[in-house]
């Protein structure tokens, strides 16, 4: 099994930074694409940005200049660097990877808990 583990998250002024880990443990052959993504209050879970194994990033239009995605494929860790945040981030962030287990090479998809991030004005 894979469990992925966020932290990060919290309470911020606008203008403010933060920055979101989520770190990928279990029986982990490889870790293809990894990505955020957020669910305001009644809304549904969209997209942020993503990641490949290689480097390669993607970034919702409402986060570009202002997010940055990184991954350390040797501990299995994801990052989101958040500056110069808007009410309008607040929500709940969740991880996801691609994950390759071990022993079989199974391919899933797998979310981490999620972690609150509040943008106050």
């Amino acid at each position: 099994q894979v469990q992925l583990v966020e932290s990060g998250g919290g309470l911020v002024q606008a203008g403010g930074s933060l920055r979101l880990s989520c770190a990928a443990s279990g029986s982990i052959f490889s870790i293809n694409v990894m990505g955020w993504y957020r669910q305001a209050p009644g809304k549904q879970r969209d997209l942020v940005a993503t990641i490949t194994s290689g480097g390669s990033t993607n970034y919702a239009d409402s986060v570009k200049g202002r997010f940055t995605i990184s991954r350390d494929n040797n501990k299995n860790t994801l990052y989101l660097q958040m500056n110069s945040l808007k009410p309008e981030d607040t929500g709940v962030y969740y991880c996801n990877m691609a994950v390759t287990t071990l022993p079989l090479l199974r391919r899933g998809d797998y979310w981490g808990q999620g972690t609150q991030v509040t943008v106050s004005s």
